[in-house]
């Protein structure tokens, strides 16, 4: 039997009505575009370079997934984008275009205004996100305060319309209930109705079902693409889980280090990856094993920050490093792929013919096209 979150239908808000998910926003078009992102942190064994060159873009009503180990540096590139680093943390150089404005550009004053219409941002301990000494409908009503100028009664209003969207059941009576009397499932919905409550152009999900059980976690990710797909919001979604990225993703970067090593559609980066980096986080998921069969891993550990190589990210755990690889650091560059898509899976069938190209192939490796063959 459903429980009653399940079978709560996904609703539009008064919110949804705003002009940021007017008809403008068009399907496929570019909403995000990173260029060049560094990010450094100051520790007190000196200055280190968290994030390094990275660039990406994201698409109206398409998932974006950040892919890479814990310590990668997803997190940090989602901080950065959403302009809330840590004080020890300096955007250190790069652009980050959206809707036409380059946020690094900007103050944090006016970089403020753009937090709720033009960027939401979902963390993945909702507790911890929320403030547990207001009721959830303050929290939820905040943004309509601040934003739109409502007062209390009408931000109360459109707080019950958002939980409702996001399927939380009995609204009208758990308004002013405070987020510990929440499952984790319901406190991730609420957080996620802060996100888009003023309906942005970009969704930023940070792990979002990290915590919670398998039932709740697809629950959660349906949600998030019911909302993407309603308000045809760009969504960057930062995980770990390659099956995630498989199922919800149309493109994907993949992280290594503070750096993009590949990026691409899903379906071809997957079916052909051209980086060894990739090659061996696909080779670790147990898909056709038997008992008692070995499982394959990546030998080491990701550098630290403080002793990054000169040469090649990846060389210290790469099976195909060579003296060019310790020597010099390779770009990320455009590569070919022979994926067909009819041989793809789904991750680009939402494509519409005529519709823009996809985004290209690429990835920082001496030796990408002997990848595939190794």
């Amino acid at each position: 039997m459903k429980t009653a979150a399940e079978q709560a239908p996904v609703k539009r808000s008064r919110a949804a009505e705003a002009p940021a998910a007017s008809s403008e926003a068009k399907a496929h078009d570019v909403v995000l575009q990173v260029r060049d992102l560094a990010v450094d942190i100051r520790t007190h064994r000196g200055t280190v370079r968290a994030v390094n060159s990275v660039g990406f873009e994201a698409r109206a009503g398409e998932t974006l997934a950040l892919l890479g180990e814990s310590g990668c540096g997803k997190s940090m590139t989602a901080k950065a984008l959403a302009g809330i680093m840590d004080p020890v943390c300096d955007l250190a150089d790069g652009q980050i275009v959206l809707n036409g404005t380059d946020l690094a550009a900007l103050s944090a004053k006016e970089r403020l205004k753009f937090a709720g219409p033009g960027l939401g941002i979902v963390f993945q301990d909702a507790l911890t996100a929320l403030n547990p000494v207001y009721t959830v409908g303050t929290q939820l009503g905040e943004a309509f305060r601040i934003h739109r100028g409502l007062n209390a009664r009408q931000a109360r209003a459109e707080a019950i319309d958002l939980m409702k969207r996001v399927g939380i059941p009995e609204p009208e009576s758990r308004v002013n209930s405070y987020p510990h009397q929440f499952s984790g499932g319901m406190r991730q919905r609420i957080l996620i109705a802060m996100a888009v409550a003023l309906n942005p152009r970009l969704l930023i999900a940070d792990e979002p079902t990290t915590a919670l059980d398998v039932t709740v976690q697809a629950q959660i990710m349906q949600l998030l693409r019911t909302l993407r797909e309603e308000g045809q919001m760009a969504v960057i979604l930062i995980t770990h889980d390659l099956a995630v990225v498989a199922e919800e993703a149309d493109s994907v970067a993949v992280m290594y280090a503070g750096n993009v090593v590949e990026s691409g559609p899903v379906s071809e980066v997957f079916a052909d990856p051209r980086h060894p980096y990739t090659k061996g986080l696909l080779e670790s998921v147990p898909v056709h094993l038997e008992r008692g069969a070995q499982l394959k891993s990546i030998p080491g550990s990701p550098p630290e920050l403080h002793d990054i190589p000169a040469g090649c990210v990846y060389q210290s755990r790469c099976p195909l490093v060579q003296d060019i690889c310790r020597a010099e650091r390779p770009a990320l560059r455009p590569v070919t792929s022979p994926v067909n898509d009819a041989d793809a899976g789904t991750a680009t069938a939402n494509v519409p013919s005529g519709g823009p190209s996809r985004p290209a192939r690429t990835a920082a490796c001496h030796f990408s096209e002997e990848i595939t063959n190794a």
